[in-house]
């Protein structure tokens, strides 16, 4: 299915459908889904506009992949589809959806469902993202601003301020109230702070249920080959998720100064002549390490057991 603002466009065996993007339109689909015995969609992420279709399939038993746009364009230029219409997307993307159906890993590509409280921290934590990008561009006006547009300015930034303080005490109820073990947890870890607790549980609630490397490919700081034949390229990390790899960059950041067991980690690194951005990589690496087994075995922190180098480092 190719999703839209205002459209779904369907396609399921021989049939091409368009229907609005609405309520009516999501349940109209559901029973030619179901009558037609359609055992996996795949969807692309839409900046949002294909949440309530995913909710809606799932609570009627259907299964889900919510794949990343390159990858639905990518399968369709290896399959040599250059045109480019809602209509031609989602006839690629029923073919996507027939590899992954087969494939050995299916399981790997299924979006879970997503917890309802869970769902609306990753909504408010979205729109403090979004206030907090207003205030920026705000405080960037104001160096060429005259007197009178930094009056201007400085009244938005004040209610700017008042909006991010009023969503941040919802956040940190909503914690308190539906996220209290995790983010004590996390809480424990030298160098996490609030936003990077906030945002790792709004957005990785994988946390805790993979393995290290399947974690750090994740969020995109695992290290990726790049040979061919006799040339041995150099790993580098790619893909991920960006809000996610943004936080747990500052909360490393600071592990680096204040956490003895990242902060001796590093010191390693650049003694073995490992180059500074890729030490910290990997105490990003190391960090997420320590936080997924944290979370996986719900213990708290513990400096001894977590000072062994892992042995990807």
């Amino acid at each position: 299915m190719d999703v839209s603002k205002h459209h779904l466009d369907a396609c399921w065996a021989d049939v091409d459908q368009r229907l609005a993007n609405d309520a009516a339109g999501c349940s109209e689909l559901i029973a030619k889904f179901k009558a037609a015995n359609v055992q996996l969609v795949v969807v692309e992420a839409t900046g949002g506009y294909e949440r309530a279709l995913v909710c809606a399939l799932q609570a009627a038993g259907i299964t889900v992949a919510r794949v990343n746009p390159r990858q639905a364009r990518e399968f369709a230029k290896s399959m040599g589809v250059l045109a480019k219409t809602d209509r031609v997307d989602a006839r690629t993307l029923r073919d996507f959806a027939d590899v992954l159906a087969r494939h050995k890993d299916r399981d790997k590509y299924i979006t879970p469902p997503l917890e309802a409280h869970r769902a609306e921290l990753a909504a408010m934590v979205t729109r403090r993202r979004q206030l907090l990008d207003m205030r920026v561009a705000e405080s960037n006006r104001l160096e060429l601003a005259t007197k009178r547009a930094v009056r201007s300015i400085k009244a938005v930034i004040r209610a700017l301020d008042r909006q991010l303080a009023a969503i941040d005490a919802d956040i940190d109820g909503f914690l308190d109230e539906h996220f209290a073990p995790q983010s004590k947890l996390l809480d424990s870890v030298k160098g996490v702070s609030r936003v990077t607790i906030m945002t790792l549980n709004a957005a990785l609630p994988e946390l805790g249920h993979l393995d290290r490397r399947e974690i750090s490919k994740l969020v995109g700081i695992a290290p990726l080959a790049n040979d061919s034949g006799k040339r041995q390229g150099k790993r580098r990390i790619w893909g991920g998720r960006g809000d996610v790899r943004a936080v747990l960059y500052m909360a490393t950041l600071s592990a680096m100064q204040h956490n003895p067991v990242i902060k001796a980690f590093r010191v390693r690194l650049l003694a073995a002549g490992k180059l500074p951005k890729v030490a910290i990589v990997a105490c990003m690496r190391k960090l997420l390490t320590i936080l997924n087994a944290m979370a996986r075995d719900a213990a708290a922190w513990d400096p001894t057991k977590h000072a062994q180098a892992p042995k990807h480092a």
